[in-house]
């Protein structure tokens, strides 16, 4: 149960710290407002990635992406039977977070007349609507982050008495893998804008149509890719770190 809390807890300080920098720099009238520095939003998700890891990281392993969960599932790291309680806390933590963005820049978002910015502090949309290149964005970006977290993350490192290998990442993990979830935003974000996390996209989006009615348009046609396309790229990331632990 302590692991569930923890994913939960740090999947919402993820959404809160990463969606929070969103809105700070798309809202009407926030003193961050101007033409949505790409620089400043990706920063803002890597640190946000730092503070939940570091945080989290001695309760659960600090998964807090369900696409993470399953390569650790599929290379042995941690027990199938985890899984359902992860991936559930993680998109439960993920709309919690999301929601107290929401009450944070109420005002705000109230004076924001365009929905699409009002939609992108909530979830991701792809630059150029194309399905097999949006995917192809998901898959890759989420291939290089499940890939690279294999070799950031500490095995010594014992989560509630038991070894992290069978979890994920430590807090002393939280710096490298924030560093890296920033430099994916920065080199591979333009395109969808980088969900590489269902829980992340999944949430948020179900919280926003909620939250917005009929004004808001929560493009349910799209919101499998960022669903599917971070599985797919952990699935073979995991197969790509099986087979190279197998040559060594």
């Amino acid at each position: 149960m302590t692991a569930y809390i923890g994913e939960f807890i740090g999947t919402a300080i993820l959404l809160i710290l990463g969606a929070g920098v969103v809105a700070n720099v798309s809202l009407t009238k926030t003193l961050a407002n101007g033409n949505t520095p790409w620089l400043l939003i990706t920063t803002g998700w890597g640190l946000a990635v730092f503070v939940a890891v570091y945080i989290t990281g001695q309760w659960s392993g600090a998964h807090l992406n369900p696409a993470v969960t399953l390569s650790l599932a599929l290379t042995e790291k941690m027990a199938w039977s985890l899984v359902p309680g992860y991936i559930i806390a993680q998109i439960l933590g993920a709309m919690t977070g999301s929601a107290l963005i929401y009450l944070h820049y109420r005002p705000h978002f109230d004076l924001t007349e365009d929905e699409a910015t009002i939609k992108g502090c909530f979830c991701t949309g792809p630059a150029i609507p194309n399905t097999f290149q949006n995917l192809f964005s998901e898959v890759f970006g989420t291939f290089i982050l499940v890939f690279a977290i294999f070799y950031l993350s500490g095995p010594k490192l014992v989560v509630n008495g038991i070894n992290s290998d069978q979890f994920g990442l430590g807090s002393l993990d939280a710096l490298p893998v924030g560093l890296l979830v920033w430099v994916i935003g920065i080199s591979l974000g333009g395109t969808t804008g980088y969900a590489i996390n269902p829980a992340r996209d999944f949430g948020p989006r179900i919280v926003y149509a909620l939250l917005r009615g009929r004004k808001g348009n929560p493009d349910w046609s799209y919101a499998w890719i960022p669903i599917v396309g971070p599985m797919i790229g952990a699935a073979l990331a995991s197969g790509a770190y099986l087979l190279l632990e197998k040559m060594n």
